[in-house]
Order: structure tokens, then C-alpha cells, then sequence
């Protein structure tokens, strides 16, 4: 199972405020520890929300929102996609992880990624095949 960890973004986070040797050390070995066991796909710290933009639909209109966005605790700081056998097992590993922000509270968010299965008979054949060559594809461009 493939799970995205997100970092809540903080106000230290929103005002681009980076961390300290210190944790960027303890992160590191943290995924170390990740990758040697096989459970680390990606991870990455994201910038603030006013080096970014959303795209709002409705219907056929596309209304371009420039950042910063006012609700921090309702963005994301950074992630790790892992691949674990349960969500228990995600959670423990989640639980090792030092503080993403030493001053202070951090909260971090996971969830189960959709897998092809999970959609059912809408996921055709063909919409199938089409994800497969996608994957490949991007597999072979590593």
C-alpha cells in the first residue's frame, strides 16, 4: 500500500523560515532509515505558499489564485510517499520521525493513495493500459 505523509505548514513555515542543522541532520537519517528499509518512494520540503498558485474550476472557467494563502493550517509543508503494509505500519514508522518543526507543534497527515483496483470496473481496460504505458514511460526517463 502506498500512503502520502503531508507536514502541515506552520507560520514559521509560511514565512520561509528554515530549519535548523540540526533537524536538517536528524531528517536526513531519518530517511535514511526510511530508504534502507524499502519504504521511502519521494519526499520533498515544498516552498511557501507565496512562491505558488491554485487553479480554481468551475465548469469550463479556470480562475488563476496567486499565494500566499491565509489558512497555514490548511496547507502543506512537505511530504513522503511510502509504500508499507498498513496504515499501523505507516503510523509507526510516522511516530519516529523527529519534530518537522522544532518550535513548537507539527502535525502530520496520511493517506492511502488510490490504487488501480480501488476504482472498480470505471477503471476499464483501457484507461488501464493507458496508466501502464504512463508508468512505464515515466519509469524509464529515471
Amino acid at each position: 500500500m502506498r500512503f502520502i505523509v503531508m507536514v502541515r505548514a506552520t507560520q514559521e513555515s509560511e514565512a520561509g523560515i528554515m530549519p535548523s542543522e540540526a533537524l536538517i541532520t536528524a531528517m536526513g537519517n531519518f530517511n535514511e532509515e526510511l530508504v534502507r528499509a524499502g519504504v521511502l518512494l519521494a519526499g520533498e520540503g515544498l516552498r511557501p505558499s507565496k512562491d505558488g498558485a491554485r487553479i480554481r474550476f468551475s465548469g469550463d472557467r479556470r480562475e488563476v489564485i496567486d499565494g500566499p494563502f491565509t489558512e497555514t493550517r490548511e496547507l502543506i509543508a512537505g511530504f513522503w510517499l511510502i509504500q508499507v503494509r498498513s496504515l499501523d505500519e505507516a503510523l509507526e514508522w510516522m511516530k519516529r520521525c523527529p519534530n518537522p518543526f522544532e518550535n513548537g507543534t507539527s502535525e502530520i497527515e496520511i493517506r492511502r493513495i488510490f490504487e488501480a483496483e480501488d476504482f472498480g470496473a470505471e477503471f476499464t481496460p483501457e484507461a488501464r493500459a493507458q496508466e501502464e504505458r504512463m508508468r512505464a514511460e515515466i519509469a524509464a526517463r529515471q
